[in-house]
């Protein structure tokens, strides 16, 4: 028989706790407020799509979507308005620009991680940081006086000569052009894929280079066979964050693409692109539809780079998840 006190105690229930102990006013009043923030960022790119719609949507009305982005004529006076040379542009120079910056980002990413003696990251990565600084309306003036003479004084009468049995490579040198927006593209979005990449390296394991290593590979092998298949993922993300930027950018491809709304085959001719005429006619518009078609213009270039910005944010976070997505 167990005493009696000792039954009263276990039949005593443990008396509950206040309710200002048990909840934390101070962590839950921090967690509402990060709900408030992330719904508030949500909220302002659901106006801006609102806005870009409401404002566009004569110019949809007055045309179909299929037939306004397939369309090719641009003409303000007679209201005829199609979306195609602007996105031919754009998609162009982007190309360009990563056709030149990817080599040389991930090359440059690879040797700061893996290759280059400790003393020399600082001096290398210092400049890389400062070209993601430098304001756009800078570098179109850098493609002004010294892009474009370049171009056309030089390179493209040597592309001329020896590649002009390409339609690429046709046409006269006139420095102003889809080239010339591409190349001011690499250079600006060449930070940003550096970046990225050098921090998806950095995120592989010790481990796969040193069983790589301890295998009999080479420094090179061992970055080659264990650290790059694992990056990748990241890699190709870093690479549709560069793309993102260059989709996006205005003033400096606006001051060297040419701003002209056709779509030739040459990478020589003058061309346009979605932010720069948007930037260059948005404020002279004198008609509502020519205000919509601009509107319009730019919900398509928010549609694509949200796209492209969510498959590489996608693509970076596998990173993360560890070497099954390899194999996968």
């Amino acid at each position: 028989m167990l005493p009696e006190a000792e039954i009263r105690l276990g039949r005593e229930r443990p008396r509950p706790r206040r309710l200002l102990q048990r909840v934390n006013i101070g962590d839950t009043s921090f967690n509402a407020l990060l709900w408030i923030f992330a719904g508030a960022v949500l909220l302002i790119a659901g106006v801006i799509v609102f806005s870009l719609w409401a404002t566009a949507r004569p110019a949809f009305k007055a045309v179909s979507i299929p037939s306004f982005i397939a369309g090719q004529n641009w003409d303000p006076v007679q209201e005829s308005f199609g979306a195609l040379p602007f996105i031919f542009g754009t998609l162009v120079t982007s190309g360009i620009a990563l056709v030149v910056t990817v080599p040389v980002a991930v090359g440059l990413a690879i040797f700061l991680v893996e290759m280059a003696p400790s003393r020399l990251r600082p001096v290398v990565s210092f400049p890389l940081e400062l070209l993601a600084a430098i304001p756009s309306v800078v570098y179109g003036l850098w493609g002004i006086f010294v892009l474009v003479p370049w171009l056309r004084d030089s390179t493209e009468p040597l592309l001329s000569v020896t590649l002009g049995f390409l339609p690429l490579f046709r046409g006269p040198p006139l420095g102003f052009g889809y080239l010339a927006g591409g190349l001011i593209l690499s250079v600006m979005i060449l930070p940003t894929i550096a970046s990225v990449s050098i921090e998806v390296l950095k995120a592989a394991p010790e481990s796969l280079r040193e069983a790589a290593l301890a295998l009999g590979a080479t420094r090179w092998e061992a970055v080659r066979v264990a650290v790059i298949p694992y990056s990748r993922a990241g890699i190709v993300g870093a690479i549709l964050l560069g793309l993102g930027r260059a989709l996006g950018e205005t003033m400096a491809v606006t001051m060297v693409i040419g701003n002209s709304p056709e779509i030739h085959a040459s990478l020589f001719a003058p061309g346009y692109s979605l932010p720069a005429v948007i930037a260059n006619e948005f404020a002279e518009a004198t008609s509502s539809m020519h205000t919509a078609a601009l509107a319009a213009l730019a919900l398509i270039l928010f549609g694509i780079t949200l796209l492209l910005n969510s498959v590489a944010r996608l693509l970076i976070r596998a990173v993360a998840r560890g070497p099954a997505r390899v194999a996968a």
